[in-house]
């Protein structure tokens, strides 16, 4: 799989929980997805609240945005990268990538 240079791979998130080394872990989805399956340790910011959470975060600090199948949180990470997070990530292939490829128990929709 070719990433976009702003996208980080499953595998890669995988390594990083089990090392206790993840960045800040964001799901942009909205909050009937979310109920349906998330990723442990992510906070849910759907995309129309990112603005505001945005004000509130450190703009050097790794941020990993995650949705479905990677679309909007790539739109998010370049949102962000445009206004100075230089460490925003999306997860390629989003949750439901997660769920074929890592972990199985995570319901795929």
């Amino acid at each position: 799989m070719n990433l976009h240079p702003l996208e980080k791979d499953v595998a890669e998130l995988d390594d990083r929980h089990r090392s206790g080394s993840a960045p800040r872990l964001v799901d942009v989805r909205e909050p009937v997805e979310y109920a349906w399956c998330r990723l442990p340790g992510a906070e849910l910011v759907p995309l129309d609240r990112l603005p505001e959470m945005a004000e509130m975060w450190d703009a050097g600090e790794e941020i990993l945005l995650y949705c479905h199948t990677g679309v909007r949180s790539l739109a998010a990470a370049d949102w962000l990268r445009a206004r100075g997070f230089s460490r925003a990530y999306s997860l390629a292939g989003g949750i439901h990538r997660w769920s074929l490829l890592v972990d199985p128990s995570v319901p795929t929709y």
